[in-house]
């Protein structure tokens, strides 16, 4: 008798994580983000299948950055022309296109294969809390690692929204 279990599609399905980046550390998020969007949290994992989550990263802004980064990390570019070289700072990469400094560093913990692009369409980065019709299939929220025991599906969990949940729980205990 063969103990042998197919893959379920069950098993494949993605799942939308939302991840709110005010004040993370930048390397540490894009090396938690990678992870979910190579698949490597699931039990099926394998490095040839692209079996990956979703994720929905809000407050881009807000990242933060250790030591002496901020002033020395320089984004680099090339049009393939002699003297092409644009070099951005990463203060005004900060301002200018926050979503790119974060695009950057999942990028660069990714592996660099043909499910690279891939994976990173999956990835959707939003400056501020407001991630639009995106916000209805969160299905998990990195705020403190958990979901609240009283989860409700139907209801877009946001960081906004659960610290409303925290706050109207704190009201009613006092």
């Amino acid at each position: 008798m063969s103990q042998v279990v197919g893959n379920t599609a069950l098993a494949y399905a993605r799942v939308w994580h939302h991840v709110d980046a005010s004040d993370r550390i930048l390397g540490k998020l894009a090396e938690r983000i990678a992870l979910v969007l190579m698949g490597k949290h699931k039990p099926i994992y394998d490095p040839s299948v692209d079996c990956g989550d979703y994720v929905i990263v809000t407050h881009s802004r807000k990242v933060k950055v250790t030591g002496r980064k901020e002033e020395q990390l320089l984004f680099r570019k090339h049009s393939m022309f002699p003297g092409g070289l644009k070099e951005t700072p990463y203060k005004a990469m900060k301002i200018k296109n926050p979503d790119e400094i974060i695009r950057h560093a999942v990028s660069g913990m990714l592996p660099k294969n043909k499910l690279r692009e891939r994976r990173l369409e999956r990835l959707k980065i939003f400056p501020a809390h407001r991630m639009g019709i995106l916000g209805a299939n969160v299905m998990r929220s990195w705020d403190d690692g958990t979901l609240p025991p009283d989860h409700n599906v139907s209801i877009p969990t946001t960081s906004e929204t659960l610290r409303k949940l925290k706050e109207q729980r704190e009201t009613a205990s006092v």
